[in-house]
Parts: structure tokens; sequence; C-alpha cells
């Protein structure tokens, strides 16, 4: 499962939106516990109306947009250093997530999301009994 999760990072690096366009890139963070994963994504400014989870497949899409206050005629400007536009982030999960396995929340500007992992992408731990002896069954006598 380690290798999946580095995936996992490595399709979240792929998929950045420019800094320069739009809002610019999301600030994530992903966790992963025996049953889920966990991703966060910092959206400060941004309404949850304008936000959209999808899933196509195994493919985790965040979008949306954050709106400008209002325009830039109003007033006159001296430092503007905040990002308007859309954003988008898209990750692939080393699985299929199931109908109703996505949960998501927003407060104080974060999204927070957990994917419930399927039963067969669960990895459990199995003990094996070590039973004392050579392990092989006696030969008879010819």
């Amino acid at each position: 499962m380690r290798r999946e999760m580095e995936n996992v990072f490595r399709a979240f690096d792929q998929n950045l939106s420019s800094p320069d366009i739009g809002a610019g890139a999301l600030a994530i963070n992903v966790a992963e516990t025996k049953g889920a994963f966990e991703v966060t994504a910092e959206l400060p400014g941004v309404d949850e109306k304008d936000i959209k989870v999808s899933l196509d497949g195994n493919q985790l899409v965040i979008s949306g947009e954050k709106k400008e206050e209002s325009t830039k005629e109003e007033k006159d400007w001296h430092v503007e250093e905040r990002g308007f536009g859309s954003f988008y982030r898209s990750m692939s999960l080393p699985f299929e997530p199931e109908d109703g396995a996505v949960d998501a929340h927003f407060d104080k500007g974060v999204l927070h999301l957990t994917i419930k992992k399927p039963a067969k992408a669960i990895k459990t731990t199995k003990t094996i009994e070590i039973k004392t002896g050579t392990g092989t069954a006696p030969r008879k006598a010819a």
C-alpha cells in the first residue's frame, strides 16, 4: 500500500494548477488510515456552493471558483496578491470507491474528504501458526 500512496502523491503533483492561472494550486494534505484516505484542501474565501467534488471511476476531482468580492473599477488598488478564478485538482486513487464511500464537509475554509476503501482494498495481516518439527510427513519404509 505504501507504493500506492506514493503514486497518489505523484498524481497530485502532476495535476497541480499553475500558480499564475486563476486562484492557483490548492494546498492539500492526504493521509491514509486502515480503512480510508483522508484529504483536506485549503479553500479560504471560497463559498461552499462554488466547490465541486466528483468521482470518475478511481479519479477524484476537486474543482470550483473563487470569486472576486468587488470589481476592479470601484477602487484604486495598491497591492493585489490574492488570487481569484477557477481551480482544479485531481488524483487517481489506488481503488475505485463504492457508491456512497465519499464523505465531504466544509468548515472554516477547509474541505474535508474521507474516501472509504472497499473491503477488497483493505489489506489485512494474517498470523501463521508455527508448529514444531520438520514439517514433512514421515516416510514409509520400503
